[in-house]
């Protein structure tokens, strides 16, 4: 008979060894990873494994990514109980927990219909009440709520397109990954007026999410 697993400790063990090892102190970041059950956002098959230091595939070609990362991410983004965030890639639900738990409310996008529909129930299911998840094409945003305080890109892409910038508020934050593999980085966007300035913040490899790939250019 398999062992039963201590889920809380489990989520104690994951903050302590992969989260504040990864120069993770922001309390609140800290205090969502605690409060919110990782495993009731990976597929049942792959419960066991919600805690170990890896991205877990929740759909085809869709992952929830490895906790450290994500909480470097955001610690980054310094969201405050006063932001309004729009969320990109909703997959599981996981990631809107945790902004649940740190912004003031969340919309979170999701293209793929099936994972936005079980995503929305287990979070009403969680109690995050602050959090409402709309199906559409990742890479428009949702531009019915805008402008956002952040903007929350989850999963590595190419590009930023520019529908996304402009949903942002005046001094409004986006934060992506933008590349691929290991010399993919974390960056933070700021929108000044119509200009939008961009500084790389560390390196973080990211699963890519569908729909932000460089079209790639013709050659003669």
């Amino acid at each position: 008979m398999a062992m039963a697993i201590d889920f809380a400790a489990a989520r104690q063990k994951m903050v302590d060894n992969q989260i504040r090892t990864s120069d993770v102190t922001s309390h609140s970041v800290l205090k969502a990873f605690l409060s919110v059950a990782r495993e009731e956002f990976v597929p049942q098959a792959a419960r066991s494994l919600a805690y170990v230091d890896t991205d877990i595939e929740i759909a085809p070609g869709r992952y929830l990514a490895a906790a450290a990362p994500l909480a470097k991410l955001l610690q980054a983004a310094q969201i405050t109980r006063s932001d309004v965030v729009l969320e990109i890639g909703c997959g599981s639900g996981y990631v809107a927990a945790l902004l649940s738990r740190l912004a003031g409310s969340v919309v979170s996008v999701e293209s793929d219909a099936g994972l936005a529909a079980s995503a929305g129930e287990r979070l009403s299911a969680g109690g995050y009440d602050n959090v409402a998840v709309v199906t559409g094409d990742l890479a428009e945003g949702y531009a019915a709520d805008a402008p956002y305080d952040l903007i929350f890109v989850n999963g590595a892409v190419d590009v930023v397109p520019m529908s996304l910038f402009t949903q942002l508020r005046e001094g409004g934050r986006l934060i992506a990954v933008v590349g691929r593999g290991g010399a993919a980085q974390a960056t933070l966007y700021v929108r000044l007026g119509d200009t939008f300035s961009g500084r790389p913040l560390f390196n973080a490899a990211l699963k890519p999410l569908p729909g932000f790939t460089l079209k790639p250019e013709f050659v003669f």
